[in-house]
């Protein structure tokens, strides 16, 4: 069905057609025959992992950034993912960086964003996560600073969203990644993240992660590292979007500036997810991110190290039965 209508939908503007379709899960997540249904559809083979503490119902998670303010993710729990991660939100809403911003690479499978963390902030989240949830889903949240926020307060934001979000989520991950926030990427230096994490590391009251770039090099990644192991924060996601862009590139729009998601930055992210592993010698629980579309992608992922797998680009080419395709593929 999605293989027909993806035509369709890739006429559209790609933030509109992403706005429509957070909009359908959104109302499918508030009717309960709609709700059922989307269940028995895609639901996912069980797959009890434990990982942070936490028990997942199976390995496959959606990634941050697909809903930045939690309108749809009642909705999205209906397609059979064991996690799902909301934001990124920033303490104060922002209108995020001008349109266009985000492109699609159809040839490459491949989206390149520059939003910019756009959202309608904290508060806002807090009160969408209010009610009953869908029973056994986990649920994150990924925190942002707001853009004109100076990189000497940036621990006064993030410390601002743990304390609202403690409460409301089951894990919480800080985005110093994003490509799209000036200087935001400075945070991942050994000295800066050493003196963030201090001050985050005490206020946690669920597990806490970090999303790391996948343009570190090994050097920038082991500093990284030492940091959060010196910190003993509970675990790293591989990997946000990328800057680089891999020879042979295909569509048009690669030539936009913003982060570049999927099958491109594939190879990168498990790379990173292989030497995040060797450098920890397993200690440091690991979510792959990046340029997953299929089993054997997962799958590889799990092998080089990781203990769960995160999607975002994938489901807007694969569709919505792509968390079931992948946790009945790592099942079988």
């Amino acid at each position: 069905m999605y293989a027909r209508l993806r035509p369709w939908l890739f006429r559209l503007d790609p933030e509109l057609a992403h706005s429509a379709s957070l909009r359908l899960l959104q109302l499918a997540g508030g009717l309960s025959p709609a709700a059922a249904w989307l269940r028995r559809r895609y639901a996912a083979p069980a797959q009890p992992v434990e990982l942070l503490g936490l028990q997942f119902a199976n390995r496959v998670g959606l990634a941050a950034g697909y809903d930045k303010d939690g309108l749809a993710w009642r909705g999205l729990a209906c397609l059979g993912f064991g996690h799902i991660e909301l934001g990124t939100v920033t303490p104060r809403p922002q209108l995020g960086n001008p349109r266009p911003r985000l492109f699609r690479l159809p040839e490459d499978e491949a989206l390149v964003n520059r939003l910019g963390f756009p959202g309608r902030g904290a508060a806002f989240l807090a009160r969408r996560l209010a009610g009953p949830r869908p029973p056994g889903l986990v649920l994150g949240v990924n925190l942002g600073i707001n853009k004109d926020t100076p990189l000497e307060q940036a621990a006064a934001d993030y410390q601002r969203l743990m304390a609202i979000f403690n409460p409301l989520a089951d894990y919480l991950t800080i985005n110093i990644s994003s490509p799209n926030t000036p200087g935001l990427r400075q945070l991942q230096g050994r000295e800066y993240l050493n003196g963030l994490l201090k001050a985050l590391a005490p206020l946690r009251a669920k597990p806490l992660l970090v999303k790391l770039s996948p343009d570190l090099d090994a050097a920038q990644l082991d500093d990284a590292l030492a940091a959060i192991m010196d910190n003993n924060i509970d675990g790293v996601i591989a990997a946000n979007t990328t800057l680089a862009r891999p020879a042979g590139l295909r569509a048009a729009s690669a030539g936009e500036a913003g982060g570049l998601s999927g099958r491109p930055l594939a190879s990168a992210a498990l790379h990173m997810v292989t030497r995040i592993a060797a450098r920890t010698q397993g200690r440091l629980p690991i979510i792959a991110c990046g340029g997953i579309f299929n089993p054997s992608d997962a799958r590889a992922a799990l092998d080089a190290g990781a203990g769960l797998v995160q999607v975002y680009t994938g489901l807007v080419y694969r569709g919505p039965g792509l968390a079931g395709e992948l946790a009945g593929g790592l099942a079988g």
